[in-house]
């Protein structure tokens, strides 16, 4: 395949980093042995492979399974096993809270519990965003009475997601998680993970908290009419990932770059944010298999004109990967590709550079984050071009980049902008 490249006289380096959530799979029996990306006929994402050089990325570490939030403090160039704050911080960041420095933030799902309180459904049969966002309403009066100082906050995120913060003096991160990421298990009472006040009043702040919203989702008429239509009603929260305001120098003031973030989903928007990244909003990004990827990539185009980093974020692929759903997601990975074009062809019309990864991998017959490695293609008007034809898991394997890991990827496109800093004399 030839790739042609231009450079208009006086035109600034930019590079935009795509990722698209949970990319990384194995071979499924379904499509004959391949990949969803072997299987996919993504004639863009394969000209960004072809158009540069290719490797695969250890984004934590080799066998690691990444959090996303962790993934993507790697992808930043950040060390996540020193800068990472707890999701909820992220989670709650995302959707426009500031958060003070005695604030715990909590991810929560909005699941379906029997009654006896074991876990039937963790996503309430990803309930629709509209009828979620009416649940956390009817959350929002409740009051923390039995723990002095303490305020609690609940907002919704997207579909069955919502974050919990509370706010008062003495609180911690180190309580237990209540999302164990199982079905059919019962739901735990918070615990404190050390022997302080601190830790043992957000436990028990948490637990009033809980039962409160247990007691008001129970009644609501939404669940009462999603058990009358044979729905899981969304009846329990599940919160997981305390989190504290993280403390992590901007990657702007970091590469003395402008950087610009466009996603759906609220841990992305937060983790970005927490980085320096600014955030532009896009009308119908939700964060899901039906959000406006169009809008997004209009947006991302746009930003190139402003900013020297765009990050933009793409949920779908991990979502089809979590219902196991292989033949979902390579119609998701084409229509991916068929939605980049106007972007890859921007990209090389200017003379930028992109790259396309994933965060992690979430292999379609497991259903969960594992520790594989994720294809990773880099194109550019002075990359050096390997042989690699087509964008997947095996033949990037086989490009000039290698294996690297997820904290060597901002410098590679720093260095492209020419602004790493010459190590030694």
């Amino acid at each position: 395949m030839v790739i042609a490249w231009l450079r208009s006289s006086g035109c600034e380096m930019r590079v935009i980093l795509v990722v698209c959530d949970g990319l990384g799979d194995r071979p499924v029996k379904s499509l004959n042995g391949l990949t969803p990306l072997q299987a996919a006929k993504a004639e863009t994402l394969d000209r960004i492979a072809a158009g540069g050089e290719c490797g695969i990325m250890d984004v934590i570490a080799p066998g690691q399974p990444p959090g996303s939030d962790t993934a993507h403090l790697a992808l930043f160039g950040y060390n996540p096993f020193e800068t990472y704050p707890g999701r909820g911080a992220f989670e709650a960041l995302g959707v426009g809270i500031d958060l003070g420095p005695g604030d715990v933030a909590f991810r929560c799902n909005l699941a379906t519990v029997n009654e006896a309180g074991v876990v039937v459904d963790r996503r309430a049969g990803r309930i629709s965003s509209d009828q979620a966002k009416v649940l956390a309403e009817a959350l929002k009066d409740i009051r923390i009475e039995k723990v002095d100082g303490v305020q609690a906050i609940f907002y919704h995120s997207s579909e069955h997601r919502g974050v919990l913060v509370l706010r008062g003096e003495k609180l911690s991160r180190r309580v237990s998680d209540i999302d164990l990421h199982k079905t059919g298990v019962k739901v735990p009472t918070p615990r404190p993970l050390d022997d302080t006040v601190e830790a043992r009043r957000t436990a028990a702040a948490l637990q009033e908290f809980l039962e409160k919203a247990q007691k008001i989702l129970k009644d609501h008429p939404i669940n009462q009419e999603r058990i009358k239509k044979g729905l899981p009603p969304a009846n329990a929260l599940l919160p997981r990932g305390a989190g504290t305001i993280p403390k992590i120098e901007p990657i702007t003031k970091i590469w003395g770059i402008r950087a610009a973030a466009i996603a759906g989903g609220g841990l992305y928007k937060g983790v970005a944010r927490a980085v320096g990244f600014n955030l532009i909003q896009v009308p119908g990004a939700t964060g899901t298999v039906n959000t406006n990827l169009r809008g997004k990539v209009e947006a991302a185009i746009k930003a190139l004109g402003e900013y020297d980093l765009v990050f933009l974020h793409i949920k779908a692929t991990d979502s089809v990967s979590h219902d196991k759903n292989p033949e979902k997601k390579v119609e998701v990975i084409e229509w991916i590709s068929r939605e980049l074009t106007p972007l890859v062809d921007e990209v090389f019309d200017k003379g930028y550079y992109i790259a396309i990864t994933g965060d992690h991998a979430t292999p379609c017959e497991v259903g969960e984050h594992r520790g594989d490695p994720v294809p990773l293609a880099i194109a550019g008007p002075d990359v050096r071009k390997d042989r690699v034809e087509k964008f997947d898991e095996v033949s990037c394997a086989r490009g000039g980049i290698c294996r690297i890991r997820g904290m060597d990827l901002m410098k590679i496109l720093m260095n492209y902008l020419g602004k790493v800093p010459l190590f030694g004399e």
